[in-house]
């Protein structure tokens, strides 16, 4: 189920210098802000979790996830290059098996990490703050990055479809309308990291069981469909 070939091109491709800049500047900022909110208002428990909330798992790992996701095959789709990849004697599934986990690897190094950090810089990891958000954002990793290689199989335009599901049904429609909470993978990755922080230090609007089961659920129907879609693809001389 895991071809390195493949894993290597894909990992070629999502770390390419322009990929690989976009992909730092997010952490970067992430790391900026929690150095200035911790000089100016010191150690403050709350204070960081507004901020690992509000920017890190709300806006920092949801685009990685974009960007990670959707460039381990949306490109390659669009060039018309998976051709050459769909005729090497390596099983579709496989291969979207094999970017899946690149993905979810990528994302994870520019999510969890930067994010463990920046909880260690906001307040030392009071009240396991950091270690709860770093959960948090690996375990929204694997399904984003599912997610957003599925939208990458079936749309040219998934990026777009990407950006709007994170920056507005997660951060608009899921501030505004409580019913779409319960479909936010923000929410349930919230609801792992409720678990883990002080009382009253993480809120997550949807319960532990069934954030558990919603991640699970949408991680594996996501990659089977994405194998089904690029199984369909049909190369010349094939019919």
């Amino acid at each position: 189920m895991y071809d390195p070939t493949v894993a290597r091109l894909t990992y070629r491709a999502l770390l390419g210098r322009r990929r690989a800049a976009i992909l730092f500047v997010l952490p970067a900022l992430l790391l900026v802000i929690a150095a200035a909110v911790r000089m100016f208002a010191g150690a403050d428990d709350q204070v960081a979790a507004n901020v690992l909330g509000g920017f890190a798992i709300a806006t920092m790992v949801p685009l990685i996830g974009v960007i990670a996701g959707t460039g381990a095959i949306g490109p390659e789709i669009d060039d018309g290059s998976i051709v050459y990849l769909l005729a090497k004697p390596v099983k579709r599934p496989t291969i979207i098996f094999t970017k899946l986990i690149v993905a979810i690897a990528v994302t994870m190094v520019f999510s969890a990490l930067p994010t463990l950090l920046a909880g260690l810089i906001l307040n030392g990891n009071g009240q396991q703050i950091a270690v709860a958000y770093t959960i948090a954002a690996l375990v929204a990793s694997i399904a984003y990055s599912s997610l957003f290689l599925l939208l990458g199989t079936v749309s040219r335009h998934a990026v777009v479809i990407g950006l709007v599901y994170a920056l507005v049904w997660e951060a608009l429609f899921g501030s505004l309308v409580p019913g779409a909470r319960t479909l936010s993978v923000q929410q349930w990755s919230l609801a792992v990291a409720e678990k883990v922080a002080g009382q009253g230090m993480v809120t997550a609007d949807v319960g532990l069981p069934l954030a558990t089961i919603l991640l699970a659920a949408v991680t594996v129907a996501a990659t089977w469909y994405a194998g089904q879609k690029l199984r369909a693809l049909k190369l010349a001389g094939e019919e």
